[in-house]
């Protein structure tokens, strides 16, 4: 082999070093940036999960999702007749339930032990039969003072005054407890703890009432410590969303089947109700929630539902 075919060959031996060398560096750089870039969308799809993990964000978004849902289709409820449209109306309360569910898995990103299927025809029959024995009474104390005297309305459709009754107070029980003792309540409590949640969530519940029929300043507070305190307590002590809504439908129900207004929504109910005294004792045209005897007895109901809440540390922890 001559001197300069030597010298050739180390040449090109050198120059096939150099541009794998050239190459390794390129793949490198290459796998880098594919590394840099990966690390980058993974930061944002952190950020991103962390942002809808945040507790008012899914709070926020979950009672939109489910408004939307009571606005779609109440509407049509309310234009069928007799047991259409309460098919309708269990039919959105069933969606706004799996909204709520999606929203707590997907985006809170927690357990659902408040809509638990074990015991919820028990909790709900609880609830029920709680609300019946409230607003009677109520409505017994209130007749005795001479606030309240009912009078049968003859040839009423029973039938008919039992499914309006019944639609109207299963629609509000559900989608109101569902955003309030619901969504509000676990966003509120994961942020700041029980009392403040409860506090705050039957602030709120009083002031969404200031826009309805007769309401006043009054009667929101009222709302706010006999519906507010007394259902979030109940949701304390029992830990379930079935107990509340239960709770909430038959004080409904049972207000629309005797003809007192619902918070400011006139009712035709079975009887005719002529309303004697002073509102503070009648809650004049908002109703049986504007006055000062539920509102007693609401909170006298609501203490041992506290007591027993702590007692039995049936406090909800903050779950993630």
């Amino acid at each position: 082999m001559t001197k300069a075919h030597c010298h050739f060959v180390t040449f090109s031996a050198y120059t096939h070093n150099y541009h794998q060398a050239i190459e390794e560096l390129i793949q490198d750089m290459k796998k880098r940036s594919a590394h840099k870039e990966h690390s980058q969308i993974g930061e944002k799809l952190s950020k991103w999960k962390l942002f809808w993990r945040f507790p008012i964000i899914w709070m926020i978004a979950g009672a939109i999702s489910i408004i939307l849902v009571d606005a779609s289709i109440r509407p049509l409820a309310e234009q069928v007749p007799g047991l259409l449209s309460l098919l309708l109306t269990l039919t959105m309360g069933f969606l706004a339930i799996m909204v709520y569910m999606l929203t707590m898995k997907y985006l809170a990103r927690r357990s659902i032990p408040e809509l638990s299927k074990k015991g919820a025809g028990f909790e709900a029959v609880m609830g029920v039969l709680t609300g019946v024995i409230f607003i009677a009474l109520s409505t017994i104390i209130i007749v005795s003072l001479g606030g309240y005297t009912f009078q049968w309305v003859n040839g009423a459709d029973k039938f008919t005054v039992l499914i309006v009754s019944i639609k109207a107070a299963l629609g509000a029980a559900i989608v109101e407890e569902l955003i309030f003792r619901g969504l509000m309540f676990q966003a509120i409590n994961k942020l700041l703890g029980n009392s403040t949640g409860l506090a705050v969530t039957s602030l709120f519940f009083g002031i969404a009432h200031l826009g309805n029929t007769g309401a006043t300043v009054w009667s929101a507070f009222a709302i706010t410590l006999e519906a507010g305190i007394l259902l979030g307590a109940a949701y304390l002590w029992r830990r379930n969303l079935w107990f509340v809504m239960g709770l909430h439908f038959s004080w409904n129900a049972l207000e629309g089947v005797l003809g007192i207004p619902v918070s400011g929504h006139s009712s035709a109910g079975l009887f005719i109700v002529k309303v004697n005294g002073p509102s503070l004792l009648t809650g004049g045209d908002f109703g049986l929630e504007g006055s000062v005897v539920p509102v007693i007895i609401s909170l006298l109901i609501s203490i041992p539902m506290l007591y027993g809440a702590i007692r039995n540390r049936n406090l909800p922890t903050n779950l993630t």
